[in-house]
């Protein structure tokens, strides 16, 4: 079997790839290296084929579909402020590379295509489990790109019949999590004022909650999805539990600092995953405890991570409050 996975040098994108091989599964990342890294592959770098290349614009990459079974896209642009920032280069990216991707599968009558999706569709959702028929609400461009890529796959699985499904992630955590760039994800963030001995930045008072699912469980989540026979439906992927960013804070050990909370984020997010579950029979295996024991053991990784601080958070998100406020 031959699959492609888009974005495979990223974070949950080699996750996916370690978890491929063990299947004996030939695999071919595609990746333009704008977040990923050529460090996450190797360890695997003699086990599969790799290419550089950029999937908002067509070229050669397509031929690589050629004889293709199935097709994982992860490849997109993340982050809220460089979104808001920078927005024609999400569209680029989220929505143009989709399209492109989805056209090259599509021409060669691949069996699988699984699109991964966010659950940052749903804004400031009104229900906590929050299921997927949920008003979706994007707050940022970020979020309105997946969306709108999220829309084509459907779309194309209703139109063409083309065997696809839609995955939307909450807030995955683990090794290889991304270490640079600009300020976004908490674990990225405290991880790296962890190792500098900084205090963690707690926006607000700490008692927002957050449905911190393990890397290893999404992994195993798209692998069901690709081995199932269901075409054009949409599924959350979570934990099944909720966590307060307190508690991750005891978890992972030292001071704290608060800073000012920021429009546009909800108070929880919490995957409602009884369709997955019932569907798919998925079901999240790492609770966060051992998740958050498991990534100490790898946070030399976050070595080279920025070391945020209260003031650089506050310049960093300027534009966040800016438009979002």
């Amino acid at each position: 079997m031959k699959v492609i996975v888009t974005g495979g040098a990223g974070f949950i994108g080699s996750h996916l790839v370690d978890l491929l091989l063990t299947e004996n599964i030939n695999v071919t990342v595609l990746d333009n290296f704008s977040t990923g890294r050529l460090e996450n592959l190797d360890h695997v770098r003699d086990q599969i084929k790799l290419l550089e290349c950029d999937l908002s614009a067509k070229g050669d990459w397509i031929q690589h579909f050629d004889n293709a079974d199935w097709v994982f896209h992860l490849a997109a642009l993340a982050d809220i402020v460089p979104s808001i920032q920078q927005p024609e280069a999400y569209f680029r990216a989220n929505v143009d590379g989709t399209f492109n991707v989805l056209q090259a599968a599509k021409a060669a009558e691949v069996k699988r295509f699984i699109y991964i999706a966010s659950s940052s569709c749903y804004g400031i959702p009104d229900k906590y489990p929050t299921p997927e028929n949920a008003e979706i609400r994007p707050q940022y461009p970020y979020a309105l790109a997946k969306r709108m890529g999220e829309e084509l796959v459907m779309h194309w699985a209703q139109v063409y019949k083309f065997p696809a499904l839609s995955l939307r992630f909450f807030n995955v955590y683990g090794p290889r999590s991304r270490t640079s760039g600009t300020y976004g994800a908490v674990f990225g963030v405290f991880l790296g004022q962890k190792l500098a001995g900084k205090p963690y930045t707690v926006v607000g008072d700490g008692k927002q909650t957050r449905d911190f699912t393990y890397v290893t469980d999404i992994s195993q989540a798209i692998l069901f999805s690709a081995k199932s026979d269901r075409v054009g439906q949409i599924y959350n992927v979570g934990s099944g539990a909720t966590v307060s960013v307190n508690r991750l804070v005891e978890l992972l050990g030292g001071e704290r600092v608060h800073i000012p909370k920021r429009p546009g984020e909800p108070e929880s997010t919490f995957a409602d995953i009884s369709k997955i579950q019932s569907e798919l029979g998925w079901e999240p295996q790492v609770p966060i405890e051992d998740g958050v024991a498991e990534i100490l053991k790898h946070i030399d990784y976050w070595g080279d991570a920025p070391v945020w601080s209260p003031d650089s958070i506050a310049e960093a998100t300027e534009d966040w409050f800016r438009y979002l406020s």
